[in-house]
């Protein structure tokens, strides 16, 4: 269930990244960390991914931010992503806090360049740029992972109804990738997620960071809430969040 490398000096972390699929409890954990990590008298500061203005996506500074590939071309996007890293990284060295980040590892950015049929070896390029950049913050990854993303999918679908479905749909199945392999409806969202943890797994595995990968699928949150806690250093008891993922 876990994988974990190079884990030393924790108290030194300033960033963390949560990572995995929609509806994986990205969120929820990131708000459970930053609860425990109060109680423990450190600075911490999440950043959703709905946060606007975004300090770290660069799609936000497109006018078709949902579509980037009506604005941009996959080198344009990496430039652009790679100059909001860094800004990022120069913000956070100059602060105390734990900078707590919801997905732009994997989400964000390197997901529209999936979309947008990247080549692999561009991706992983990329990746282990943005990999280069964060290392002055010690960074640890936390990837959520299912064996079974079919299931996954059609559990978070079934929880967040036919509308959440539909945007979905109308957003990522019209994107160069799905198109071209005529995905379509919900088996077509499962598809895409199917090849695109395939994608997450392979950058995963090459990553240079301290990481930390979780099969989340029995969703037994304070199992691996607490598992996460003391990788960190605040503890091993869970605390107490509601979900809303």
């Amino acid at each position: 269930m876990i994988r974990t490398i190079d884990s030393s000096d924790q108290v030194s972390r300033r960033l963390v990244i949560l990572e995995g699929i929609m509806g994986s409890g990205k969120s929820t954990t990131m708000r459970s960390i930053a609860a425990r990590m109060e109680a423990a008298q450190r600075r911490v500061h999440p950043i959703h991914e709905r946060v606007d203005p975004h300090p770290i996506r660069a799609t936000d500074e497109l006018e078709h931010w949902f579509q980037p590939w009506l604005d941009e071309t996959p080198e344009g996007l990496i430039e652009r992503s790679l100059r909001k890293w860094r800004s990022f990284v120069d913000t956070a060295r100059a602060s105390d806090a734990v900078q707590l980040v919801d997905g732009q590892l994997f989400h964000g950015d390197l997901t529209n360049l999936f979309l947008m049929e990247a080549e692999f070896t561009t991706i992983a390029a990329y990746a282990q740029a943005v990999a280069v950049a964060i290392r002055p913050l010690n960074p640890l990854l936390i990837y959520f992972h299912q064996d079974d993303v079919d299931q996954a999918i059609r559990v978070v679908s079934a929880e967040r109804g036919d509308a959440w479905v539909k945007y979905q749909v109308d957003w990522k199945l019209q994107a160069p990738y799905s198109r071209r392999r005529r995905l379509a409806g919900i088996d077509g969202l499962v598809a895409l997620y199917e090849d695109y943890r395939a994608l997450t797994d392979r950058l995963y595995a090459s990553l240079d960071l301290a990481k930390l990968a979780i099969e989340n699928s029995r969703r037994d949150w304070p199992l691996y809430h607490r598992l996460i806690f003391r990788e960190l250093t605040i503890g091993d008891e869970p605390a107490s969040i509601k979900s809303d993922e």
